[in-house]
């Protein structure tokens, strides 16, 4: 099987007021890659006073990586209450994806790519194109939805519709699902055109939407720090999609992932830059 590649800017994460660690869709996509023994490469960003030691902690993850590094580094601190809302906060807004951050040779192996956006702005169109040319992309909608500012995380549905001209695949949580169509109609979504759409509930589990079908999943209840557990889904789901499995099949073997890793504490894991 031809290898995935992961595309996206880390973060600089504080939860309930601990140690900042590494953190974002490349990190937590890679521990999940490596759970499921699925060759990938690994394409991020960072700001350069956390190129080396996140550099280290991602080349520990055994999988091949290529990182850039300029300006700031996109930060969050946020909490979870004992019925696992997060409470989430931006303290600084990384540089955005720029033409030559990502390798073209390392990718010339690669047809399935999870885009795993911070922030709407992250990646402009011109990106999704240069890289979706052969590929199929899946798209987290974190790049459609949440506000490029600091201060508390804002979702606002003010994005550009050609992000999703090169798009197979589009993620969403409920919420962001929400915030896009302004109501609680999601089978509403197929109006963006996207072939396949699957929107997270976390322990609720998830729908699969296509253009003739709607499905539920359902998912395991599991314990555990839930940062990560959409990156993680995303690229399970990525990896069953390129193996062969229908949609909803990919998104039972995603949630049955995630729900493995949460309970053994595998995807946020004690690595730390």
């Amino acid at each position: 099987m031809r290898p995935l590649a992961v595309i996206g800017p880390l973060s600089r994460d504080v939860v309930d007021g601990g140690k900042s660690r590494i953190g974002g869709g490349p990190w937590y996509a890679a521990r999940a890659l490596r759970a499921l023994g699925q060759e990938a490469i690994v394409v991020a960003k960072c700001g350069e006073s956390e190129r080396r030691p996140y550099l280290r902690s991602l080349a520990a993850l055994g999988l091949p990586v290529s990182l850039a590094a300029v300006g700031d580094t996109t930060s969050f601190s946020f909490s979870y209450d004992a019925a696992g809302h997060r409470e989430m906060r931006v303290d600084a807004v990384g540089e955005p994806w720029a033409e030559g951050d990502e390798p073209e040779r390392a990718l010339r192996r690669v047809e399935w790519v999870h885009f795993a956006p911070l922030l709407h702005g992250d990646f402009p169109p011109e990106t999704l194109e240069r890289v979706g040319r052969r590929r199929r992309l899946l798209l987290d909608a974190h790049g459609l939805v949440r506000v490029r500012r600091t201060g508390p995380l804002a979702l606002e549905a003010d994005f550009d519709t050609a992000l999703l001209r090169h798009v197979s695949i589009l993620k969403l949580a409920e919420e962001e699902a929400q915030t896009i169509l302004g109501g609680d109609d999601l089978e509403e979504l197929r109006s963006l055109g996207v072939p396949e759409i699957i929107v997270t509930f976390g322990s609720g589990g998830s729908l699969v939407l296509t253009r003739d079908s709607a499905t539920r999943v359902v998912a395991r209840p599991a314990r555990g720090e839930p940062t990560g557990a959409g990156d993680a889904f995303s690229v399970a789901y990525l990896g069953a999609r390129a193996a062969g499995h229908r949609p909803t099949s990919a998104a039972r073997r995603a949630s049955a992932l995630v729900s493995a890793l949460l309970d053994s504490r595998l995807l946020v894991g004690r690595t730390r830059p």
